[in-house]
C-alpha cells in the first residue's frame, strides 16, 4: 500500500537463494600419463538471502522499483581438487518493525524487531561433490560427479507495523498532529483540512527520566475497519501499541457531535481486532478554547468520566498537555512492553534439491549419489540391524530401488550409496 506522498507500508517481493554449484569430475594428467587419478573439486554453495532490520529506513517505498532479490549461484568445481566459488549473499534492508510473512501460506516468517536484527529467511543450495570425494578403498577412479543443489523462488509479503508505545487516534483534523508536536521533537505536516497526514508519525515524549514513543495514526474515518478510505492501511500501525490515546474535538468544530465521534471510532477498533478494542485509553478533548467547548466537556465527562480518564486540553498553546502526559505514564507504568509479533522460528524453504538421488554406472556398478544419500550416511549405522532396516524402507520410499530397476538393474548387481556397498536382490 502506498499513499499520494509516497509512503508505502506493505509489498510483496520476490527471493531466491543461489543454486549449488555443480561438482566436477575431472582426472590429473601428466605428460604421458593422460589418466593419473581424479581431481574434481566440490561445487561452491549458493548464496542466502537475510532480511535485515534498518533503523535509518521509515518505510518500504524502495520495494516499489525492485521488487526481486536472487543470490547469486556457486560457482562449479574446478581441477587440481579446487572448489568453487561460494554464491554472494542477498541482504535486504526493511525498517524496524516489519513483519515478514510468506505470501503462499500467509506464515509469519519474522519480526524485524530490533534495529541490526538479521533473519536467515532462504538458504543457498549445497554445491554439488566432485569426483574425488567418491574415491575409496575399492574404487579408485570414480567418473562422476555430484550435481548442486537447486532452489525455488518464493514470494514474501512485507508488512510495516509501527512500534510504539501510544497510538494517537482519532478523527481527522481533530489536532493529533498538533499535539504530537507539543508533546515531542517530532514535527508532522500541520493544516487545518482533512487527511493532512497520510503517514504514521513518530515522536519521543519525555517527562524527567521517564519516556515513550507516540505514533499519530492517520485519521480514521467511519467504516474504516471495513476498508473504507485508507482505514485497513492505517490500522495496522496501532496493533502493537501498549495502549491508545485517543484524540476528541471536543469543540463541535466540524459540526459533529463528540460522543458520537468517541463511539464510532470505538466501533472502527472493534470491527477491525477485538485486541485493539481491548486496549487501554487515555482521552484528550481538544480545542477546549473554542466557543462551544465547555458545554460538550460537561456532557463528554458525564458520559464516560467514570470509565475512563480525561483531559482537557488545548493543543495549539499546549495547555493541559503536561497532565496529558502525567496520565500516559501512569497507565503506561502498569502495562507489559511492546511484544514481538509471533512467528515460526522453525520455518524454512525446502530446497528443490533437498533429499534428491542421482544413480550413475561406474565400472558396472550402479553409484547412486545425492542430498538423500549424505542424509543417509549420517543417520545410518552399517552394524545396527534397525538402522539398515531404516536404510532399506528409505531407499524404496524415495524411489531409488524404482529407479535402478528403470535403469536395468539385475539381480547380483553391485548397488554402491554412500559407504555402503552391497549386491542387489529382486
Amino acid at each position: 500500500m502506498s499513499d499520494r506522498n509516497g509512503f508505502t507500508d506493505k509489498v510483496k517481493i520476490t527471493i531466491k537463494s543461489g543454486d549449488g554449484g555443480d561438482g566436477m569430475n575431472s582426472f590429473k594428467s601428466y605428460k604421458g600419463k593422460p589418466a593419473c587419478g581424479p581431481d574434481g573439486g566440490d561445487g561452491g554453495n549458493g548464496g542466502n538471502v537475510y532480511i535485515l532490520a534498518d533503523g535509518s529506513m521509515n518505510d518500504l517505498l524502495s520495494f516499489r522499483y525492485t521488487s526481486k532479490y536472487f543470490a547469486g549461484n556457486g560457482e562449479r568445481g574446478g581441477t587440481n581438487k579446487c572448489f568453487g566459488k561460494f554464491g554472494a549473499d542477498v541482504i535486504i534492508k526493511v525498517p524496524v518493525g516489519t513483519v515478514v510473512r510468506d505470501a503462499e501460506t500467509d506464515t509469519v516468517i519474522c519480526d524485524m524487531f530490533e534495529e541490526g536484527e538479521k533473519k536467515l529467511v532462504q538458504e543457498g543450495g549445497r554445491g554439488g561433490k566432485g569426483n574425488v570425494r567418491f574415491t575409496t578403498a575399492r574404487r579408485h577412479a570414480p567418473n562422476f560427479a555430484q550435481k548442486g543443489e537447486k532452489t525455488e523462488p518464493h514470494v514474501l509479503i512485507l508488512e510495516l507495523k509501527v512500534i510504539a508505545d501510544v497510538g494517537i487516534i482519532g478523527f481527522p483534523n481533530v489536532g493529533k498532529s498538533t499535539l504530537l508536536s507539543k508533546i515531542s521533537a517530532a514535527r508532522p505536516k500541520i493544516a487545518n483540512y482533512h487527511f493532512t497526514t497520510l503517514s504514521p508519525n513518530l515522536g519521543v515524549v519525555k517527562y524527567y527520566e521517564k519516556s515513550f514513543v507516540a505514533a499519530d495514526i492517520p485519521g480514521l474515518i467511519e467504516g474504516a475497519a471495513q476498508g473504507a478510505g485508507l482505514g485497513h492501511d492505517f490500522l495496522r500501525h496501532i496493533e502493537r501499541t501498549r495502549m491508545l490515546l485517543h484524540v476528541v474535538d471536543i469543540s463541535g468544530s466540524e459540526e459533529r457531535d463528540p460522543v458520537e465521534d468517541f463511539k464510532k471510532i470505538n466501533i472502527e477498533l472493534s470491527g477491525y481486532s477485538k485486541t485493539l478494542s481491548a486496549l487501554p485509553q487515555v482521552i484528550a478533548l481538544n480545542k477546549c478554547d473554542v466557543y462551544g467547548a465547555e458545554e460538550n466537556l460537561k456532557a463528554f465527562k458525564k458520559k464516560y468520566g467514570k470509565k475512563y480518564k480525561i483531559f482537557p486540553i488545548t493543543a495549539v498553546t499546549g495547555e493541559g498537555t503536561r497532565e496529558l502526559i502525567e496520565g500516559v505514564f501512569s497507565v503506561l507504568d502498569g502495562l507489559p512492553p511492546v511484544k514481538r509479533i509471533e512467528h515460526d522460528e522453525n520455518f524454512s524453504y525446502t530446497k528443490s534439491g533437498d533429499l534428491g538421488f542421482e544413480i550413475y554406472m561406474d565400472d558396472g556398478a550402479f553409484v547412486v549419489v545425492g542430498a538423500l544419500v549424505d542424509m543417509l550416511c549420517r543417520n545410518v549405522s552399517l552394524d545396527d540391524p534397525d538402522s539398515m532396516a531404516y536404510f532399506q524402507k528409505i531407499l524404496r520410499e524415495k524411489g531409488v530401488i524404482a529407479k535402478l530397476r528403470e535403469m536395468g538393474v539385475n539381480e547380483k548387481d553391485t548397488v554402491i550409496v554412500g559407504d555402503v556397498e552391497f549386491d542387489f536382490i529382486n
